[in-house]
This record gives structure tokens, C-alpha cells and sequence, in this order.
């Protein structure tokens, strides 16, 4: 009975040892598979964010326009003494705002007050013009610009409806003009754009704040990227996952196979496996021979034990006899 516990405890080591070995062994394979993974999405990413952000320009751009103007013509001047002139810089942080080759539309917006000068004035001229770094012309545009025209009778009713607001000064007798200066301006990559000089024809123009507007147009994969960004990001992220893996698997099949892999090393957990077993065997033998010894030992006394009660026996029945 001893000996068939023994046995049993034994093949329970074995089988508990066996499986902690697998687990650990799975552990560290899944270990590894979780960080190869998480390598290649985190590289795929990164490639993703590097191409949009090179290859997507920016959207738009903005800056205030604050012209100068002569005053050198007397106090008698009724008006100003030249146009309103604006020299505005295309270039942010040494950088320029434009982008080779993207179609861009430039924009200029007025905030006028409605006044009766800037409504006598009617219509007035806007003419743009954009220089490179080195002064020289590269494009040029002439627009025209008017109030909205308002009766007298809709002034008053509008005065009268917003007069509280007026009188707090939340809001302006003021009109918002937008005049378009360029509908498709592409710019050149050998000469870029870097200063914008906008001048308005008009000596009696009143003009409250104004500022220019730069917004890009795009076309084709630019398009999807811009207004689409989640599904292009998606989709971006996911090819790159599977080239890198695809990669990555030729790369470790390849290698594997060139590979000339050491016996000693290659075979190390099954040796030292085998001599976990190995040691348990003999363990396990040494277990059955003191049993066996033990058991040897028992029958042995026995048999004396049986042998003297013999020759006790004999020697009563000869002493009956004489």
C-alpha cells in the first residue's frame, strides 16, 4: 500500500511539474507574441501621423491686415493723402504658409462701419499683389468691393429693434465685406510666395479691422485625408499593420532558416527535462528498494520466527517419546 502512495505522489509531481512548464512556457510565448504586436501597431502609427503630417498642408491660415497710410498733405485735406496700403507676410515661424502645388483661396475680409462716407464711396478697388523672397512680382489681382445697400426705412427699424443693444455696446452699426482676391492660387515651388502688398483705391474709405484669409482647396487622396481622417487613419494604420507584419514574417522565416542553431542550446530545456525525470526515476527506485528491503527484512524474521516454534515442537514430541 506504501509503495502504491508513492507511486501515485510521484506521477502527481510529474504531471504538476509537466503542466508548470507548459504555462510558463505559454506565458512567455504570449509575452512575446503581445509585444511583437504591439511594436508593429505602434510603428504603424507612427508612420501613419509622420505622412499626414508632412503630406497634408494646413487647412487655413489667417493674419490681420493693418494698413498705412501719407499724412503729410496738410490739415485741410478732407480725405486721406494716398491709398491704404497693407504689407502682409506669407511666411510663419521662417516658414511659408503655402504649400507647393495645393490650390489655395485668398480672401480679404472688411469689417466697414455704415457710415454715410463708406455708402457715398459706392464701389472701390482692392488690388492684390503677391512678391517672393527676392522681390520679385509673382501674381496680381484687382477686385472691387461695395456696401450692402440698405433704405432709410430699414436703417430706422434696424436702429430702433437693436437699440438696446447699440446703447450697451454689444453690438456696431458695422457691415462684414468679403471680397475674394484669389479663387485658385497655386504657388510656385521654384519662386514662393512670401509677401502680400494689398492696396485699396479709395482715398475715403472707413475701415474698422480687416484681415486676410487663406483656405486650402483639396482634391484627390488630400480630400479624403481632411474630411474623412477617421476612416483614413483606419485605413492608413491597417495597411501599414500588415505590410510590417508580413514583413516581419518573411524577415524571421528567412532567418530561422539561414540560421545554423546549436544542439547544446536548441536541446537545453529537454536535457534539463530529461534530467528531471531521469532524477525522479531514480528517486522513484530508490523508494521501491527500501520497500522491498523493508519487506525482505519482515519475511526473513517471519521465517525464523516459524523455523524456532519447529524445532520447539520437535523437541517437546521427543522428550513425550522417551
Amino acid at each position: 500500500t506504501g509503495a502504491i502512495i508513492g507511486q501515485m505522489l510521484l506521477r502527481v509531481q510529474d504531471v504538476v511539474a509537466m503542466a508548470m512548464l507548459r504555462a510558463r512556457r505559454r506565458a512567455v510565448q504570449g509575452f512575446v507574441v503581445f509585444s511583437v504586436i504591439f511594436l508593429l501597431l505602434f510603428l504603424a502609427a507612427f508612420l501613419y501621423g509622420s505622412f499626414y503630417y508632412t503630406y497634408m498642408p494646413k487647412a487655413s491660415f489667417s493674419t490681420p491686415v493693418h494698413y498705412y497710410y501719407r499724412t503729410d498733405c496738410g490739415p485741410s485735406a478732407s480725405s486721406l493723402c494716398s491709398y491704404p496700403v497693407a504689407n502682409v507676410s506669407l511666411m510663419k515661424n521662417k516658414r511659408h504658409v503655402l504649400t507647393f502645388g495645393q490650390a489655395y483661396q485668398i480672401s480679404l475680409q472688411l469689417e466697414m462701419p455704415d457710415s454715410p462716407v463708406n455708402h457715398d464711396l459706392g464701389m472701390f478697388m482692392i488690388k492684390t499683389t503677391c512678391f517672393a523672397q527676392d522681390g520679385g512680382q509673382l501674381a496680381s489681382s484687382a477686385r472691387s468691393g461695395i456696401l450692402r445697400y440698405r433704405s432709410d426705412l430699414l436703417k430706422t427699424l434696424g436702429t430702433l429693434l437693436f437699440l438696446p443693444a447699440f446703447l450697451s455696446g454689444v453690438s456696431e452699426q458695422k457691415q462684414v465685406l468679403e471680397v475674394e482676391l484669389f479663387s485658385h492660387y497655386v504657388d510656385d515651388p521654384y519662386s514662393p510666395s512670401s509677401t502680400a502688398v494689398i492696396e485699396i483705391i479709395s482715398h475715403k474709405v472707413q475701415i474698422y479691422a480687416s484681415q486676410l484669409n487663406i483656405h486650402a482647396h483639396f482634391t484627390g487622396l488630400r480630400y479624403l485625408l481632411f474630411y474623412f481622417p477617421l476612416l483614413s487613419a483606419l485605413v492608413g494604420v491597417a495597411s501599414n499593420f500588415i505590410f510590417l507584419s508580413l514583413l516581419f514574417i518573411f524577415s524571421y522565416t528567412r532567418l530561422a532558416m539561414q540560421v545554423d542553431w546549436n544542439p547544446g542550446e536548441v536541446r537545453g530545456e529537454s536535457c534539463c527535462l530529461l534530467l528531471f525525470q531521469q532524477g525522479r526515476m531514480f528517486h522513484k527506485s530508490q523508494t521501491d528498494l527500501s520497500l522491498q528491503l523493508r519487506t525482505d527484512g519482515h519475511r526473513s524474521e517471519m521465517t525464523e520466527v516459524t523455523k524456532d516454534q519447529q524445532e520447539d515442537e520437535s523437541d517437546v514430541a521427543d522428550g513425550i517419546q522417551k
